[in-house]
């Protein structure tokens, strides 16, 4: 398994708790117009992420991440 498919993974579990409407979690699942996340909901999962790969992801990036692919790729960028 890659790492970015050991980080999809991991976002797609941190945001199953989050998944009201029961959308099947993908790469292309836009984080809150399929999952419906509300900001709190993106934070926390930030932090979730953060203390599990011990990174930090800025702030300024998250207006670029739209989708579960595109959070795993930032998520792999930053622990590279």
């Amino acid at each position: 398994m890659t790492q970015y498919q050991e980080y999809l993974g991991f976002i797609c579990n941190v945001l199953e708790s989050y998944n009201k409407k029961q959308v099947t979690l993908t790469e292309s699942t836009d984080l809150v117009a399929d999952i419906g996340l509300t900001s709190l909901e993106v934070m926390e999962s930030i932090e979730r992420i953060e203390d599990h790969f011990d990174i930090s992801i800025p702030l300024n990036i998250l207006p670029d991440v739209n989708t579960v692919g595109e959070l795993a790729r930032k998520v792999h960028e930053l622990t590279q």
